[in-house]
């Protein structure tokens, strides 16, 4: 649905960050309804099919946007990542997606093994039998983790979130 949106890579002016709310730039309506999903969801999953190696520039753009001034707000969320694959790079863009929940605080759901599943369409895909199992695993640890971080959040609270950080710019 987002696909076909013309969304231009993050701009840093920091205009989000400063107003606690989503990018503000051009085509900032479709990453905001995004964003609101995204901080109402109690999980969030990511999936990318693998462009060269890694994932596609516009959903980049889209992820970096959406990301970044989410602060605090994403924090002991459960984050998954599933990617699609013609033949290799899946390693690649498994991690470069789970870096944006690493990096928003986010709990990783665990796995049988990389989330990647092959095929060059939904047919061949569905012929990946390990793939099959290891996304529907991936499925029931997410809901799983869900439901066990609600119901610990009864009984132990969660740390205390960094309110401010130390920035150290190395160019001197």
């Amino acid at each position: 649905m987002w696909a076909a949106k013309a969304i231009h890579g993050c701009m840093a002016c920091m205009e989000c960050w400063k107003l606690r709310k989503g990018c503000v730039v051009q085509g900032a309506s479709v990453i905001g309804e995004a964003y609101e999903k995204m901080l109402a969801a109690d999980g969030v999953i990511l999936g990318s099919p693998v462009y060269y190696g890694g994932i596609a520039g516009t959903f980049k753009s889209f992820l970096d946007r959406m990301f970044f001034p989410s602060g605090l707000r994403m924090s002991y969320k459960v984050g998954a990542t599933v990617v699609s694959l013609r033949r290799s790079g899946g390693i690649g863009v498994f991690h470069q997606l789970n870096n944006y929940f690493n990096l928003a605080q986010m709990v990783i759901t665990p796995g049988i093994y990389w989330d990647v599943i092959h095929g060059n369409n939904a047919d061949e895909a569905a012929q990946d039998l390990e793939g099959i199992q290891i996304m529907e695993t991936q499925g029931r640890n997410m809901a799983w983790l869900i439901k066990t971080i609600a119901a610990g959040k009864e009984k132990v609270p969660p740390p205390p979130l960094l309110t401010e950080r130390q920035r150290t710019n190395f160019i001197r």
